[in-house]
């Protein structure tokens, strides 16, 4: 394949509805999927998500609504492709860890695995945290809970069918030291060279009290360990069987997005199950911060929790595009709440980039007869798509959406400082006047070129009016809230 760019969000476990942190994640895959469709065309960009529906924590709330497993995580993960629909989020497959395509490939995998001896039968004695399913150490724990869950975890012996983690620690080692399995903020590569000075022990790859999972092909009494199982759902969603002979077209990952509490088991068990498959690494982890609501961890129990409904019903959906991406530093932690949304849509949305528009579009329609007189004219944010390009493929969203704000404020500056309004009422002046408004025209749909993969609607409208046969000003893109 020529150039290529295939992305993937983590697949969601469907314990719970979508909620912002769900949303910033795909939002900012569909940034850049976006970004990369214009660049190197659609059908070269792929771009992944889902939803994780087997494993123990479902069984039980779905047992605690009164409902079949099946049923349950049927209703959720509508309620998650409904959530993206809201938020234009235009993905090339949702892959669902239920269906029947994925589940045999899973088999098909480990049987794989299995009969290469990665696989064994074993015990396992460990601390396991229920909701998060996943094994900790206990240094990970803050005052002997899971520091994500705040519960203690449970101390599991079980028979188990282990994976030798431990034959390829080495390798995956070397591959993120060498940055051919990149990881990126580098503080967070550092986090997994840190942890790759303990010891890298096997590690359970099956549950035997646990139905609601893939069986395992070689022994019926045991279903996958959940982990195992939604890895592979970044090479079934591109349509491939099991057959490690077999890597689809668009393999490996370009990059693969994630919040940093799944990065450990997607710096060591996921990259080691891919050199047992003896398939490709994933080219970069990049692994986004968390949001805090006004100082405090986003909590169902503290009642802070917001939907991506909550913010489009308020804003709309571009708007709320922005106001995530522009939210705080990509790769880090962040700051919000309403009152600092509110601030940003209005100064940012309502009286910046909205109040331009209008005052273009209006100008066009009042003094050139709703025409543009110079298409060639040259533009006024120079190198800034240079700028937003650079930006959008080191992931720094806020500097490329800063660089456009700033281009924003200059264009609305350019207006004060030429004054078409003066220009107008003399005649001799009518030249300078269609220089000038042709000048910002031309500016204007630069910026809309660059804005349209954070906010793509509000982009075609833009380009669209500017296209127009006659311009007029239309509508407020962004009331003042």
């Amino acid at each position: 394949m020529s150039k290529k760019f295939y992305i993937t969000t983590p697949i969601y476990y469907v314990n719970n509805r979508p909620h912002i942190g769900h949303a910033y994640t795909t939002i900012a895959a569909d940034v850049l999927a976006r970004y990369w469709r214009n660049k190197i065309g659609d059908n070269n960009v792929f771009f992944l998500t889902g939803t994780d529906e087997h494993g123990a924590n479902i069984e039980r709330i779905a047992d605690e609504a009164n409902l079949d497993p099946q049923e349950f995580v049927d209703g959720v993960a509508e309620q998650f492709k409904a959530s993206w629909k809201v938020m234009n989020i235009h993905y090339d497959r949702f892959i669902r860890t239920t269906e029947h395509e994925h589940i045999v490939a899973v088999q098909t995998a480990l049987e794989y695995m299995y009969k290469k001896g990665d696989i064994y039968l074993g015990k396992y004695e460990g601390l396991y945290c229920p909701r998060c399913e996943q094994y900790k150490n206990a240094k990970d724990l803050v005052d002997g809970k899971c520091p994500d869950h705040g519960l203690a975890p449970q101390v599991m012996h079980e028979e188990s069918y282990m994976f030798k983690l431990s034959k390829y620690a080495d390798q995956v080692l070397e591959k993120i030291k060498n940055d051919e399995l990149r990881i990126r903020p580098i503080e967070r590569k550092n986090e997994m060279l840190g942890f790759f000075k303990n010891q890298v022990t096997d590690v359970s790859f099956s549950r035997q009290n646990v139905k609601w999972g893939v069986e395992l092909p070689w022994d019926r009494s045991h279903t996958t360990y959940v982990w195992a199982d939604a890895f592979l759902n970044y090479l079934t969603g591109l349509g491939w069987n099991g057959d490690s002979r077999n890597a689809p077209d668009f393999w490996p990952p370009d990059m693969e997005l994630m919040s940093r509490d799944i990065l450990r088991v997607h710096a060591t068990i996921w990259p080691a199950m891919l050199l047992s498959l003896d398939l490709e690494l994933p080219k970069e982890l990049f692994i986004h911060g968390y949001f805090m609501i006004d100082g405090q961890k986003m909590s169902k129990s503290v009642g802070n929790v917001i939907a991506p409904e909550d913010l489009t019903q308020k804003y709309g959906v571009d708007a709320t595009r922005y106001l995530l991406m522009s939210a705080t530093t990509f790769g880090s932690d962040g700051d919000i709440g309403w009152s600092r949304f509110k601030e940003r849509y209005n100064a940012d949305l309502a009286n910046n980039l909205g109040n331009l528009v209008s005052r273009i579009l209006n100008m066009i329609e009042q003094y050139c007869q709703g025409s543009i007189p110079q298409k060639d004219a040259p533009v006024i944010p120079v190198g800034l798509e240079d700028l937003v390009n650079e930006s959008m493929e080191a992931l720094k969203f806020d500097f490329a959406l800063k660089a456009i704000r700033g281009s924003v404020a200059e264009l609305n500056l350019y207006i004060d400082e030429h004054k078409p309004w003066d220009l107008a009422k003399n005649a001799q002046k009518k030249h300078e006047l269609e220089l000038v408004l042709s000048m910002l025209a031309n500016s204007l749909m630069v910026v809309a070129g660059c804005l349209d993969p954070f906010m793509p609607k509000t982009a075609k409208i833009i380009i669209g009016s500017l296209n127009s046969q006659k311009i007029t000003k239309g509508e407020p893109l962004f009331k003042r809230i």
